[in-house]
């Protein structure tokens, strides 16, 4: 079991369709270190009552609390998912197709009659993209916001993959401009091609995202690499807070390094970030983005 230290959010975030309470138990015991249960894309139509039924009893039960995405809210499922799963002990819940602060408003309050549940709040249209801030200083339940980006390139009849990079680029402005986390990076959909999803991934870490949301369990390893410092940059970070102890020492909070980059507070901030990982192997000749 895997689980994300409190002093950072996860690198991966594993989608199990509700209707297969095994794989939820394979995915709660496996390496993902976040795991979300889903109602909507995963569940056909006909299934929808019985996979909710599914997850109030997985939750109840479940070795750690997961998340949830429930069904549109604007859809025939959706109302019904946050009035059932309101309080159920979960870690949070994913609302999709979010284009519009009145619908996280309305998610929120369906919520309240429960425990708080943090929102994580999908965009998959021009729109939503369009609305990025407004959805994400909504409510103060709003935990997070990201991009769904097989139904975005859908919305806007893109065949590029580069077609996205100003949505990317959009919601990870927004969710820092509102003080949230950075988003986390939308699924690679070929669970096969390992190389670019790790490419893809680094790519993605150095645009702002912060973890991936992945499909299948082997996808986990090349997310969780390209998402992790490597050993140089996590020995640069320590090398920099203590250079900047010393500093401190001298009555300064900003100070040049050796080899001439000038130091802030904003890059102490990030050295800070680095050194929440433990690097994964002892060798350095690996570079990662930062």
């Amino acid at each position: 079991m895997n689980r994300a230290p409190a002093d950072r959010p996860p690198r991966s975030w594993l989608y199990v369709p509700a209707t297969r309470p095994d794989r939820v138990a394979k995915a709660l015991a496996g390496p993902a270190e976040a795991v979300v249960v889903d109602l909507e894309d995963a569940v056909p139509a006909h299934a929808k009552e019985r996979a909710r039924t599914t997850v109030l009893d997985l939750a109840e039960h479940a070795p750690r609390p997961f998340h949830v995405r429930v069904n549109d809210l604007d859809g025939p499922w959706g109302a019904r998912d946050l009035e059932a799963l309101a309080r159920a002990p979960l870690a949070g819940l994913r609302l999709p197709k979010a284009e519009t602060a009145d619908q996280v408003r309305r998610a929120a309050d369906a919520l309240a009659a429960g425990r708080p549940l943090p929102l994580y709040v999908l965009l998959e249209s021009a729109l939503g993209v369009e609305n990025a801030f407004a959805v994400a200083t909504a409510h103060p339940a709003v935990a997070g916001i990201s991009l769904g980006e097989a139904d975005l390139r859908a919305s806007l009849r893109a065949t590029a993959d580069t077609a996205l990079d100003w949505a990317r680029s959009r919601v990870v402005n927004a969710a820092r401009a509102a003080g949230l986390p950075s988003p986390v990076q939308s699924v690679h959909t070929d669970i096969a091609d390992e190389s670019g999803l790790r490419a893809s991934s680094e790519r993605g870490r150095a645009m702002g995202f912060f973890g991936r949301s992945v499909i299948h369990p082997r996808q986990v390893p090349a997310v969780h690499a390209a998402y992790t410092p490597g050993p140089r940059e996590h020995r640069e970070a320590a090398e920099l807070l203590a250079a900047l102890e010393d500093a401190r020492s001298h009555g300064s909070s900003a100070f040049l390094t050796r080899d001439g980059r000038f130091v802030d507070p904003a890059v102490v901030h990030a050295a800070r970030a680095v050194l929440a990982f433990a690097p994964d192997t002892p060798s350095d000749t690996e570079e990662k983005t930062p």
